[in-house]
């Protein structure tokens, strides 16, 4: 029992320490995300654009990830997503989970 425990305790420490690199995320997402977005993803140019700011990491890999792959189908997002490798889905997703937005209440 206590292996079990601690195999899935190492399971979950992995994925956690696997996230992406903010700074990276940050000079990406001047590239790719600020024109629509916001340069912190707080101030979308267009009311469409949602928030990326404060949103939750993994949500934004998800997104990324199915508006790359076409599950999502927005012929836009799936132009800036194709140019974006996994590593710098979860560096973009870094960045934008850690900028501070009307997402939720800020202390």
């Amino acid at each position: 029992m206590r292996a079990a425990l601690l195999i899935l305790a190492l399971a979950f420490a992995g994925s956690a320490i696997a996230g992406g690199n903010a700074e990276k995320g940050k000079a990406k997402a001047a590239q790719v995300c600020a024109a629509c977005h916001g340069a912190d993803g707080a101030k979308p140019v267009a009311p469409e654009n949602p928030i990326l700011a404060g949103q939750y990491a993994d949500y934004i890999v998800k997104a990324l990830s199915d508006y790359k792959s076409g599950k999502r189908a927005n012929p836009v997002m799936k132009a800036f997503a194709e140019q974006l490798s996994k590593q710098d889905i979860d560096d973009v997703a870094a960045w934008f989970s850690g900028q501070k937005s009307s997402l939720h209440f800020q202390r």
